[in-house]
Formats: C-alpha cells, structure tokens, sequence
C-alpha cells in the first residue's frame, strides 16, 4: 500500500462549554490546557494529535459515531475519578461489557485496560471484576 498523504492532526469535540470540557479532559488525561483560538479551546499536543473543544450550541442529539478509547492499569479507580470530576457511567450496557462513560457534556468514551484483553463473540470483556 502506497504511503498516504494524509493523517489525523486533532480530534475536535463540539462543546456548549469548551473551557469546562477542556478542563475535565485536562484532569482525565493528564494533558495541560495550552491555549485558545477562535472558538477552540487547545489540550498540549501528545504523540502528533491535538485534541480541541470548539463551541457550539448545537445540541447532542444521539449516541456518538466516533468515541475514544483511554486506558487504564485500573479502570474501576479511573471510573472513580472520572465522576469525581463531573463525569458519568452510562447505563443501559450489559454486564461484563467496556465501562462505557460520559463527559459533563453527554460524549461517550470508554476506559480499557492497558495491553491485551479478552473479548467473547458479542464483543464483552470481562476486565472489571
């Protein structure tokens, strides 16, 4: 396969309220706010990707497309902090399942453990007992 010209250069998330968003992502992932721009608010760039939050008063209609994966040596501590700092678990996912989370502002992610895991044929992982 011929070298692509193109890579992803930042992940931007659509905000009502991009300082709070960005501030809630800084605590989770340990990554500095950095700056604003416009209508985008900057997390330091690590390993070549930006992540931005942009303000937008569209609303969240429905489930994300696209979410991200954080890992985790312990997940359930994570899950923790995550709702100490404004976040959520999502209910409605089966037992046995990824610890399926919400941001302040309804954006889905999920928390994995670091390295390799086992998934059955439904695609449930069983890492959190």
């Amino acid at each position: 396969m011929a070298d692509s010209p193109m890579r992803i250069n930042a992940l931007i998330v659509d905000a009502t309220d991009p300082e709070r968003l960005a501030a809630f992502w800084s605590e989770v992932l340990g990554r500095p706010v950095v700056g604003r721009t416009g209508p985008y608010v900057w997390l330091r760039r690590e390993n070549g990707l930006g992540l931005g939050f942009q303000r937008s008063d569209a609303p969240k209609p429905v489930k994300n497309r696209m979410h991200p994966d954080v890992t985790s040596p312990h997940p359930a501590a994570e899950q923790q902090r995550v709702e100490a700092l404004g976040g959520r678990r999502l209910e409605g996912y089966d037992a046995g399942g990824f610890l399926v989370m919400a941001d302040p502002e309804g954006n889905e992610f999920c928390i994995i453990p670091e390295g390799p895991f086992e998934l059955d044929d439904e695609g449930r992982a069983d890492y959190l007992a």
